[in-house]
């Protein structure tokens, strides 16, 4: 039970807000989350599934306006407009707080407060932070007992913590878009949601503390807080296993590549993955002089869309037990759960994901594009030995990753650190369907953290090259990656999935100095004898194309950049200036 008198007159300060019904307090017991799953079933807000054939799993539906991040709802509210720079919807503080309290009064009446104390990364380590979500959904309160350390160990390290704690406010409301905000307040370490009670919007350990106050308390502390999967690849040709953090943007297949199964060929030669983690990492210098990771989530919040057998099965075999699916289809002969391009075998009496009988011959989609589920992270196949290590894992290799069909290489390796935080400063992806707005536009995202970084941006490039100076030698090498470039029909060229591989195989061998490169304006590009095509349905002249640079794309890409680059209200890092001008 909670003693900590801090944490006792916020709750206080909460109920007197909120006017709850009745307060639980969440220890993530079985017993307490049997009795919550059974409540959920009755109010309707949970469907139990198939407990043969899915054991633990549960289904849920979201309001048909609240299906994925809302970016142009989402805030940082400091003191100076300047400090959240231009990338980011900035609220004075004062005038934001007013707002949602007085969207949110009274609105937990008739409702039960649930209480969740959490811990982002284990509080063994000295990577973890603390914080207490309160919600008003069971939904929320399961996933947060899923996606973070939530039990009476961190109730009784919130005792002894004055006020060092992250206040995570999730208000459902009448979930109405014209009134949703979820505003982050770095400077008092406070998260307040209204009117969604969908994923990163509700779930507020996620995004919201790991990654957007995370990132704030990052360039504070000293690290970094980065929308990164982690893996560690093995190869036939090292006995090392190498540790490798990838950044690409929501959509773009982070956890398709944490939780990559390597083609038959090469995992019969001895390749494997083992996943870390597949979205976020925090990443801190310790005494070895290395950059180290750990990965502060305790579950998985995948998107289904896309995940088959073929495409991404450890994904697959990870949502099969204990896992609370959103927004997909409910098969209602076997009372299973199905979504787009997982089999060939869509229900033929089936719900869709608003609720309606639905059936493939009706010609609409069944499970809503930005489909989700969240699952323990210890369900994954593929797991690392190390997932759990304290200390974390010591990185060799950042990926930045894009979805872009023409323009950027299959891979290429950056020329220094420094010209790496250039290539992550000016990463240009297409849009998916994890956030509101239409799809397929490019834009920039920096890092992919162009919706989480929850601090001028200028400063955030400036802080990257600040820990490669503290790295110096010891500084992981950087690489950008592309699965997605498309011929003249728009297909794309390289196969993807697990025949990405083949350039992982190649990146370790370039981190072993076992093949050379050729060296470009845009960076070390291989040579094309050097990526395997062994029994690969691609032609020398396919590889060839999307290792190309062309020209002009890049002198048009130069003057883009240029631009975006003039949009920065405070003074960019004068490193990346001077790579642009001799580009």
């Amino acid at each position: 039970m909670i003693r900590n008198e801090f944490i006792k007159s916020w709750i206080q300060e909460m109920k007197e807000w909120l006017e709850p019904e009745d307060i639980i307090w969440v220890d993530g017991s079985k017993d307490q989350m049997d009795l919550l799953k059974n409540i959920s079933c009755e109010t309707g807000e949970l469907i139990k599934l198939n407990q043969d054939l899915m054991p633990g799993c549960y289904l849920h539906r979201s309001d048909e306006s609240d299906v994925a991040r809302v970016e142009d709802r989402t805030f940082i509210c400091c003191k100076e407009k300047i400090d959240a720079g231009f990338t980011n919807n900035w609220w004075n503080p004062e005038d934001a707080m007013k707002k949602l309290q007085e969207i949110a009064r009274g609105s937990y009446k008739g409702r039960i407060m649930y209480v969740v104390p959490f811990s982002m990364g284990r509080i063994d380590s000295d990577f973890h932070k603390l914080g207490i979500q309160i919600t008003d959904s069971i939904y929320v309160a399961m996933s947060m007992t899923i996606m973070t350390r939530v039990g009476k160990d961190i109730s009784k390290l919130l005792n002894k913590s004055e006020n060092n704690w992250t206040k995570c406010i999730h208000c459902s409301c009448s979930c109405n878009p014209e009134d949703r905000y979820i505003c982050h307040f770095p400077e008092s370490n406070t998260v307040v949601s209204v009117n969604s009670a969908y994923g990163g919007n509700a779930i507020l350990g996620k995004k919201c503390l790991a990654l957007r106050l995370g990132s704030y308390m990052g360039k504070k502390e000293g690290w970094l807080a980065e929308h990164m999967a982690i893996f560690g690849l093995k190869t036939p040709h090292s006995d090392e296993i190498k540790y490798i953090c990838a950044a690409l943007p929501s959509g773009c297949g982070k956890t398709d590549l944490a939780m990559l199964e390597p083609s038959k060929e090469f995992k019969d030669k001895g390749y494997e993955i083992f996943c870390v983690g597949d979205d976020i990492s925090w990443l801190k210098i310790r005494e070895d002089g290395r950059l180290w990771a750990v990965n502060p989530e305790n579950g998985v919040f995948g998107a289904c869309a896309g995940i088959s057998r073929k495409t991404n099965p450890n994904a697959l075999k990870t949502s099969e037990k204990n896992t609370i699916f959103t927004n997909v289809v409910l098969n209602k002969d076997n009372n299973t759960v199905w979504w787009e391009n997982l089999d060939d075998n869509p229900p033929e009496n089936g719900i869709d994901w608003l609720g309606e009988d639905w059936n493939v011959n009706l010609g609409t989609r069944g499970a809503q594009p930005n489909s989700r589920f969240a699952a323990p992270l210890e369900n994954c196949p593929c797991l690392s030995s190390e997932s759990q290590n304290p200390m974390g894992v010591p990185i060799s290799a950042i990926l930045l990753g894009v979805k872009r069909p023409k323009l950027m290489p299959l891979v290429c390796e950056a020329k220094d650190w420094n010209h790496g935080v250039f290539m992550g400063s000016i990463m240009s992806s297409e849009t998916t369907v994890a956030s509101v707005g239409k799809t397929g536009v490019l834009r920039h995202d920096p890092f992919g953290m162009l919706p989480f970084c929850g601090y001028n941006m200028s400063d955030y490039f400036q802080h990257w090259i600040d820990i490669g100076e503290k790295l110096g030698d010891k500084a992981p090498r950087i690489f950008g990656i592309n699965w997605f470039r498309t011929n003249e029909n728009g297909s794309y060229i390289w196969p993807g999935f697990g025949e990405n591989i083949r350039v992982l195989d190649w990146i370790s061998k370039r981190l072993e100095n076992k093949v050379d490169a050729i060296e470009t304006n845009v960076g070390l590009v291989p040579k094309e004898e050097d990526i395997n095509l062994e029994n690969l349905d691609i032609s020398r002249e396919d590889l060839k194309e999307i290792l190309s640079l062309d020209d002009n794309l890049w002198n048009q890409e130069v003057t883009e950049v240029k631009s975006f680059y003039s949009k920065f209200d405070k003074k960019l890092p004068n490193e990346l200036i001077e790579i642009l001008e001799n580009f």
